[in-house]
């Protein structure tokens, strides 16, 4: 089983979504990358691909064995956007395919992780943006999940830091997968 890194990502004030809803979020350390098939000890032809084809549930289950819990949208879009709230992970700059895997640049299924090191948080969070979307906690109607960051398969308008999309909470996709935290 290949290790799990970790960073600390700091507390702070969150303007929360489009219309900047104050929520306070506390300190907590995020794995470094989505999990992957190593992590995990699954085999698979690339120990290093993110772990995929779960619903909510299996992934919840899957961060509390790996003593930690699935991040909340709040949080989530805190880790990704900073007090300074960058519209992407990097930045504010326009998305380009050193930055994440997207779709536009033709990619059709994961790719490893730790491949687009410049698309990092300034906390060197990676695959933040790009790669496969995050299962967070946060219940919608209709017993969906919000899904953060956008995939391989996704406009670079998805993988903005304020953008979040709904998945049935059963729902099973090459494209979505799950980062894991830890209070602090």
């Amino acid at each position: 089983m290949l290790p799990l890194t970790w960073t600390t990502v700091l507390g702070g004030l969150c303007r929360y979504g489009d219309r900047e809803t104050p929520r306070e979020v506390g300190t907590l350390h995020w794995t470094l990358t989505p999990i992957t098939y190593g992590q995990l000890d699954e085999p698979t032809v690339d120990p290093d691909l993110p772990f995929t084809g779960i619903n909510q549930d299996d992934a919840a289950g899957i961060a509390a064995d790996l003593d930690g819990r699935l991040p909340t949208s709040v949080e989530w879009e805190w880790m990704a956007a900073g007090p300074e709230r960058r519209r992407y992970p990097w930045g504010d700059d326009d998305w380009q395919p050193p930055l994440a895997r997207l779709g536009p640049a033709g990619h059709h299924r994961p790719g490893p992780v730790g491949t687009h090191p410049a698309g990092a948080t300034p906390d060197g969070v990676n695959d933040v943006a790009g790669g496969v979307w995050e299962w967070t906690s946060t219940p919608t109607m209709g017993h969906g999940r919000i899904i953060r960051g956008g995939s391989y398969a996704s406009a670079p308008l998805y993988a903005r830091c304020t953008f979040l999309n709904i998945a049935p909470a059963e729902l099973r996709s090459p494209g979505i997968g799950l980062r894991v935290v830890r209070p602090a």
